[in-house]
């Protein structure tokens, strides 16, 4: 399983350890990932994802899943993301078709 997030992109970082001596070793940095249950309020469900928690705080500001999806960058998201983000604004269509109706 590789240690990428599924929403924001962010993957492992590479440094180094610095010791008091000043000796460089290599090291990485990865990212604070897990694993979560999110709701969708448009599909009426639960999405599971492996996301940061940079990630989790970030749809909590914007409001949601739904409505991170909908600013996200296709780039950034993962191949399940982007299908649930497809899903979401597929949905979003036909309640938007049935109100005019």
């Amino acid at each position: 399983m590789s240690r990428v997030c599924e929403l924001t992109g962010k993957g492992p970082m590479v440094g180094n350890n610095v010791s008091h001596a000043n000796n460089k070793t290599k090291r990485r940095f990865l990212p604070n990932l897990n694993d979560v249950t999110l709701q969708s309020e448009v599909l009426g469900r639960g999405v599971k994802l492996r996301i940061s928690a940079s990630a989790l705080r970030s749809v909590d500001h914007r409001g949601g899943l739904d409505k991170f999806l909908a600013k996200a960058k296709d780039s950034d998201l993962s191949e399940t993301a982007l299908k649930i983000k497809k899903e979401i604004l597929k949905a979003q269509s036909a309640q938007a078709a049935t109100i005019e109706a």
